[in-house]
């Protein structure tokens, strides 16, 4: 398994992330570096959101998903939405 060269971020994602506070942030910069070593730990999702991987990881012990897309031909991991369980996949449909 390669390592990823670049990690974007959607403007979406980049509005989660200034509402997180210092502990929640450091464990989603944990987890955005586990999906750097190994982008594949996320699900594949399916149908109409297939372009779609979701890593679920703890986030000041609470569940949290994580959505992105890792294009494997150019090493891009792209960081498209972060949020909890309730309501995630809707959401992904109307804002991507």
């Amino acid at each position: 398994m390669t390592k990823v060269a670049q990690v974007l971020q959607t403007p979406t994602f980049k509005k989660a992330v200034k509402k997180l506070k210092a502990n929640q942030k450091k464990d989603l910069d944990n987890t955005v570096r586990e999906l750097m070593e190994d982008p594949l730990l996320g699900e594949q999702k399916k149908g109409d959101l297939l372009f779609l991987r979701v890593h679920k990881f703890k986030m000041n012990k609470q569940l949290a998903l994580l959505g992105y897309s890792y294009d494997d031909g150019v090493l891009i991991l792209e960081l498209m939405v972060l949020g909890s369980h309730e309501n995630f996949y809707r959401d992904i449909k109307r804002t991507l």
